[in-house]
């Protein structure tokens, strides 16, 4: 199902990995990410901030639910772990975290699919072992899959 399969072998290759797709979003772009508890999901958005010009530190928004930082986009960080129903996502004001100016990144957005934009790239991290992480990429949409499919992702990517 996935477009794309690396393996990352440490925080500093996730990173890498999370700042290849970085550099293909523009502003309306959202990206869901789904994996355990620990799997790496905050360390991919930071790796994806990073190359989107945020110089502030990035960190879990599981605590404050949502994120903003100034990059080349606005960049918004959410969070939907804590998220008992869909009703608190829309009552949270989920149209704004979709917003034409933000690259918006979701942690556990898979959980609430019903409010996700048709078009945007789904990020599932597995950790294989304790080093390893099995990263998948996933666009949906016409126009970001065909950005997906030219990102340089080969020196860490495996057969799917």
């Amino acid at each position: 199902m996935a477009d794309v399969v690396c393996v990352s072998s440490s925080p500093e290759q996730t990173r890498a990995i999370a700042s290849v797709l970085a550099d293909g979003l523009r502003g309306g772009d959202v990206v869901v990410l789904a994996g355990d508890l620990g799997a790496g999901k905050t360390v991919f958005v930071q790796g994806a901030a990073e190359s989107l010009g945020v110089r502030a530190h990035v960190t879990s928004p599981s605590f404050v639910l949502v994120r903003e930082y100034a990059g080349r986009a606005r960049i918004v960080h959410a969070d939907v772990y804590r998220m008992n129903s869909l009703q608190e996502v829309i009552d949270l004001g989920y149209e704004e975290l979709f917003a034409p100016d933000a690259i918006t990144f979701i942690e556990w957005g898979d959980a609430v699919g019903d409010v996700l934009p048709d078009a945007r790239a789904e990020v599932e991290i597995r950790a294989t072992s304790d080093d390893e992480r099995r990263i998948s990429i996933r666009a949906t949409g016409e126009e970001l899959r065909a950005r997906l499919a030219s990102m340089p992702f080969a020196q860490w990517a495996v057969p799917v």
